[in-house]
């Protein structure tokens, strides 16, 4: 069956990091972009960074510059968010998506999507 899976959420303090994964069974993610979406509670949805298939990155959102590294594994079929330096406005469900194309463009929507998993920051 295929799906995306992610994992890794959790509490944390501020300053405090965390690592997400995203899993994916049914498809080989080493042919698909990959992309790392959060809501954070009453928002929208919003892109946060992308990695195309040769492991370029594209950031989304300023606020994370400098703190979130997207990274992929081929090997284990599964791509990550580092997120470094955590805020309380990082609180949200993060969702990553795939896209079967070279290079990350998210306007042309996503192929297939996980069902997140939440991070919250907080003391």
């Amino acid at each position: 069956q295929l799906q995306l899976v992610e994992s890794g959420g959790g509490l944390v303090q501020p300053g405090g990091s965390l690592r997400v994964s995203c899993a994916a069974s049914g498809i080989t993610l080493e042919y698909y972009a990959i992309a790392w979406f959060r809501q954070a509670p009453g928002k929208e949805r919003e892109g946060v960074l992308c990695i195309n298939t040769r492991s370029g990155t594209t950031r989304y959102l300023d606020s994370v510059q400098g703190r979130f590294t997207i990274s992929r594994d081929n090997a284990k079929n599964t791509v990550y968010l580092q997120m470094n330096s955590l805020k309380p406005e990082d609180t949200a469900v993060y969702y990553c998506a795939a896209q079967l194309r070279d290079t990350c463009l998210l306007v042309h929507g996503m192929d297939y999507w996980g069902k997140g998993t939440l991070v919250t920051v907080s003391v």
